[in-house]
């Protein structure tokens, strides 16, 4: 079955804006696994923008699921992670200036330095996720650093406006899966799905985590946190994925 991870940054922002204890984020993560979420994922930036160290110990301390912090490729972050010990790993491309991950990782330009990151983390029994563009020589790339799943940046297809394009994108993401299942890795997605667009994702082939935050989040500002997992969990579940 696939497994739902709820990215509950966007419920930081808000309290971020004010700069004051609510909206609590470990309390977000609560109700969504209320929901039935089998995962609670966080953005531990380096600016901090959101998520707080706070925010990480604490989850780590009462998510009951899965614990996926996505992370940059840089000392600071792997030190928390380290420490920390979430259950999975996503390292993902960070940019100050950006408003959310613009892309997937150049792992072609940096494979050396990656796959130590991995080790490292994997030395901590923690599983290890790269987040990607479906470009095929990126995940070669990929595959080559000893990471355990792939993440396939989903942003491209959710922002297509005509199905032309959005069929070209799916096109790409399939045999972007294709490759990683061959190669024996889990097969993970996210970024831009929401209601309207995440069953082509959850009926490919050997998809096995669904990461998704800001549709979910956006919903629950109408109906609650459990109710809005609880239709995104429904959604995704009604595809027999084998």
């Amino acid at each position: 079955m696939i497994e739902l991870g709820v990215n509950i940054d966007h419920v930081a922002t808000v309290r971020q804006a004010r700069r004051e204890m609510e909206p609590d984020p470990i309390w977000a993560a609560a109700m969504a696994e209320a929901g039935g979420a089998d995962g609670i994922t966080v953005h531990l930036r380096e600016d901090r923008r959101h998520i707080s160290d706070r925010d990480v110990a604490l989850l780590r301390e009462t998510v009951f699921t899965k614990l996926n912090l996505e992370m940059a490729c840089v000392e600071e972050i792997v030190e928390i992670a380290c420490k920390t010990v979430p259950d999975q790993a996503t390292l993902v491309p960070e940019r100050r200036e950006e408003i959310t991950t613009e892309g997937g990782l150049d792992v072609t330009g940096q494979k050396d330095s990656i796959r130590k990151i991995v080790r490292r983390l994997q030395d901590r029994n923690i599983v290890v996720s790269l987040f990607l563009d479906p470009d095929l020589k990126q995940i070669e790339a990929a595959i080559e650093t000893g990471c355990n799943a792939i993440e396939i940046h989903t942003g491209c297809y959710a922002s297509t406006r005509n199905e032309h394009d959005q069929n070209t994108e799916l096109t790409r993401i399939r045999n972007a899966g294709k490759m990683i299942v061959d190669a024996g890795l889990r097969l993970h997605a996210g970024h831009g799905l929401a209601y309207n667009n995440v069953l082509p994702i959850a009926e490919i082939p050997n998809m096995r985590e669904l990461n998704i935050g800001h549709s979910i989040i956006c919903r629950a500002f109408l109906y609650g946190i459990p109710k809005a997992v609880e239709q995104m969990k429904r959604l995704i579940r009604s595809v027999s994925n084998n």
